[in-house]
């Protein structure tokens, strides 16, 4: 490990790294993808609490730490600079010069600490450039910076070119719990809610988003989030800023607005529209194109985003499948191992190249780590690394109870080996008949019952 100095710079351990801030002070950590100009090509370049990832960066709330993981592999060719910031979020301190200590520490693709920067000699500032991870050429460096800003957050960003709108002056709230909202609203964000006025004596003068009238729906929790491409509208919606074109499932779109147009592609080409009638496997498929904004949702199914680098695929039920950029491409392959009759799909779609494609799960998750034999429920298990050996294990023992219908109900389960994931849902009921595929192929497949949900 390395202990730098201001200005100090040193080659970046491994093109996956994280990158953890701690302040003694309640603080809010921050990235800004920046181009050779030193600036933002827009808002979506801004990654933090309420907008947790770009291509190539994520942002974590990790309790005492804000950590910052960067994929250097994934980052748009155009992002010559990553820069880490720390910000007082109000509760606090006035300034660093009261905060305590405020550290930034990088840690390499195994977790061991790489590079070290204890940011020394702040005074009145609010805000702080701690760390740059940047391109040299062909490889990517780490700096030491600790440029300080005194207007806060709002000077920081406005400096890399963010939009931050003026505000009306509002009456002093109470400083309220970390995270608080970025860029500003019009109204705190937490303050107490008002109980919902009877309509008859609700007064005429009331400013919200509904008018005249008031409710907890008007809450910023509820809002549109505003970022670019593929994004989470809570946790059951999908938005896309779009500007180009996305593909997503045929009737997963709930709202939209701007210019848009739908054009369905079925299941996206002759062979694969070929191996969706034959399998009854695939996404029926919509392209939007225009430019707006896109809500998509599934039956009310949790939503989760993957970010592929194009170093391995994504296998998934179609079924699961929400929307994805249109650098991905995707096939129908059969499960490998699932030969045997099994109550899981024997077909899945199969992802791969670089892009960010929406799933759904019945439920929230688990996400399991394989470095070994691991075994799901084929009717639980959604998605997993392309990458990973796949085989049907039987559970039960033939014999007269089975011939008699008697059965634990886990006769067969998926087994998985080599490095990778598995993503299992809290639910054995997927769409689609009782053997073979389900996705979104038409009804009357092979092997039956192929609709969706």
């Amino acid at each position: 490990m390395r202990q730098l100095s201001p200005g100090e710079n040193q080659p970046l351990p491994s093109s996956t790294v994280t990158v953890q801030v701690h302040c003694a002070s309640p603080a809010n950590t921050s990235a800004l993808l920046l181009t050779d100009a030193g600036r933002v090509r827009s808002d979506a370049d801004f990654v933090f609490y309420n907008q947790p990832s770009a291509r190539g960066v994520q942002y974590r709330d990790e309790g005492e730490v804000d950590t910052v993981s960067i994929d250097t592999a994934a980052v748009d060719s155009e992002i010559t600079t990553i820069a880490i910031t720390a910000s007082l979020d109000g509760t606090g301190p006035a300034s660093f010069a009261t905060a305590g200590a405020l550290r930034a520490t990088v840690f390499d693709a195994n977790r061991a600490v790489a590079a070290d920067f204890p940011v020394p000699g702040l005074t009145s500032e609010t805000a702080v450039v701690c760390l740059e991870v940047y391109r040299r050429g062909d490889a990517w460096k780490v700096r030491a910076v600790g440029q300080g800003y005194d207007s806060g957050l709002a000077g920081l960003a406005t400096d890399f070119g963010i939009s931050v709108d003026d505000e009306p002056a509002v009456p002093a709230a109470p400083h309220v719990a970390d995270p608080q909202p970025w860029p500003p609203q019009q109204q705190p964000q937490h303050q107490p809610q008002s109980p919902i006025p009877n309509p008859a004596v609700a007064p005429s003068s009331a400013h919200t988003p509904g008018g005249s009238m008031q409710s907890e729906l008007f809450a910023p929790a509820h809002a549109e989030i505003q970022t670019q491409g593929i994004g989470k509208q809570g946790s059951k919606m999908c938005r896309v800023g779009l500007n180009g074109e996305i593909m997503a499932r045929q009737g997963s779109m709930v709202a939209y607005q701007g210019d848009l147009r739908f054009e369905a592609l079925g299941a996206g080409g002759f062979s694969r529209a070929l191996k969706q009638a034959m399998t009854g496997e695939g996404v029926p498929i919509m392209k939007v194109s225009g430019r707006g904004d896109l809500f998509l949702a599934d039956n009310a199914c949790e939503v989760h985003l993957i970010d592929l680098d194009g170093s391995d695929g994504l296998t998934i039920n179609g079924a699961n499948v929400l929307c994805f950029e249109p650098t991905l491409q995707y096939t129908v392959e059969r499960v490998r191992g699932a030969g045997a009759m099994s109550n899981a799909g024997m077909f899945n779609c199969v992802f791969t190249g670089r892009g960010r494609i929406a799933i759904t799960t019945n439920g929230s998750p688990v996400v399991l780590s394989v470095a070994g034999d691991t075994y799901a429920d084929p009717q639980a298990a959604v998605a997993w690394s392309s990458s990973l050996r796949t085989s049907v294990k039987t559970n039960d023992s033939f014999g007269l109870n089975t011939l008699m219908g008697r059965n634990t109900g886990e006769r067969f389960t998926l087994a998985f080996g080599g490095q990778g994931f598995v993503v299992v849902q809290p639910s054995e009921q997927p769409p689609g008949g009782f053997i073979g595929g389900t996705g979104g192929g038409n009804d009357g497949g092979m092997l039956g019952g192929f609709l969706g949900r």
